[in-house]
């Protein structure tokens, strides 16, 4: 029997590749010797380092980078195991994490600290590079990303605009220049791994909707938005490239949007791009069962995570799917419609949250014990 294992974190508790191995241990209770592999998974957001590159047998790498405000912080980024590849989540440098409650101001945060991981990962060699852009503290439409990265930005007197660009500064570009930016991203691919359609501005875009998340008062989000339409205007007008209008621009802030302009650039669901950086389809199609998981499963988990991703393609070849979770909410049954078979929650008993978060480990070798009683009566 071939079973394979592809759950996501089980956020504060467990990595993916420890709710794997706890998995793996219940099974061989009851299923010694049965063809196990485990496959740590993500959707492009927080883990997303952690899981490909237990996934890929990489390396994680840490290198000191701005946070939001400037201060200079540790950061990390992964390489995977045939060191071709850069993996990089936006919130490590940039993350919202990094900004005291008291402090965040979507005009004063710059994502160029992202840059500067990125350049890290360029100085090893890699040609491609996963990017996961969520949890940003930014509405800088990645444009201090892009100076860390090369870009020049200059103001309405043809100077040179030095300070790390913030969201409320992008009102004083008046001209780009991405030549460096451009030859240094030569046959480098980059796949950004975003989940949102939101375009960068207006009504649904980067500064209505998220800005009010990092600090944003409403006079500040029409600052943002008006700043960022200036921006979309200036890129257009010097690199003849439309980062305004298409689906995801307005991600991370903008981010989304920025990254438009590199040469060799995909914005794509997350899930997916992990999906195939692990070969998932490669190992399921000889597969008996297919056992995914995640902390906890509700009626969000069918608009792009990774259980229902894992689902989708087992469904490829037709193999039954089993849910391992941390827990459930009212709405979870959802996912039936989309591929899990059935789904077991793992706590065994009232406990308080950091006591059910510490038995995480047991709780999931108990419940894939009794899954693996079930998959002896198939």
């Amino acid at each position: 029997m071939k079973i394979v294992i592809a759950p996501d974190s089980f956020k504060e508790s467990l990595s993916a590749l420890a709710v794997a191995e706890a998995i793996e241990t219940g099974l061989r209770r009851v299923l010694p010797d049965a063809h196990i592999v485990k496959i740590p998974m993500a959707d492009g957001g927080e883990g997303t380092v952690q899981s490909l590159i237990d996934a890929t047998q990489g390396t994680l790498h840490t290198t000191e980078v701005s946070d939001p405000l400037g201060k200079r912080v540790a950061a990390f980024f992964g390489v995977s195991g045939d060191q071709h590849t850069a993996i990089v989540e936006m919130a490590a440098a940039s993350g919202l994490h990094w900004v005291d409650l008291d402090k965040r101001n979507p005009l004063k945060t710059s994502s160029y600290g992202t840059g500067e991981l990125i350049q890290a990962a360029l100085n090893l060699g890699v040609k491609h590079i996963i990017l996961g852009i969520g949890g940003s503290a930014t509405n800088d439409g990645g444009a201090g990303m892009l100076q860390a990265l090369g870009a020049q930005f200059f103001n309405y007197h043809n100077q040179l605009i030095t300070e790390k660009i913030s969201g409320g500064i992008l009102d004083q570009i008046a001209r780009v220049d991405f030549s460096i930016i451009h030859q240094k991203f030569k046959g480098i691919s980059v796949e950004v791994a975003c989940d949102v359609n939101n375009p960068l501005c207006g009504e649904r875009g980067a500064s209505a909707i998220f800005a009010p998340q990092k600090g944003a008062t409403p006079d500040m989000v029409a600052i943002l938005d008006k700043n960022l339409q200036h921006y979309a205007h200036i890129i257009q007008q010097n690199l003849n490239t439309d980062i305004a209008t298409p689906a995801g621009s307005g991600a991370a802030g903008g981010m989304g949007g920025g990254l438009l302009t590199l040469p060799h650039v995909q914005l794509k669901s997350g899930v997916q791009i992990v999906l195939d950086t692990v070969c998932l389809a490669e190992h399921i199609a000889d597969a008996d069962f297919v056992i995914t998981g995640e902390g906890r499963m509700d009626a969000q988990s069918i608009a792009g995570k990774t259980p229902i991703g894992v689902a989708r393609t087992a469904k490829q070849f037709g193999k039954p799917v089993i849910a391992i979770v941390g827990s459930l909410r009212t709405d979870y049954e959802v996912v039936y419609q989309h591929g899990i078979d059935a789904v077991f929650p793992i706590i065994r008993q009232l406990d308080t949250l950091p006591e059910t978060l510490a038995n995480a480990r047991e709780n999931l070798i108990s419940t894939a014990q009794n899954v693996a009683k079930l998959m002896t009566l198939a």
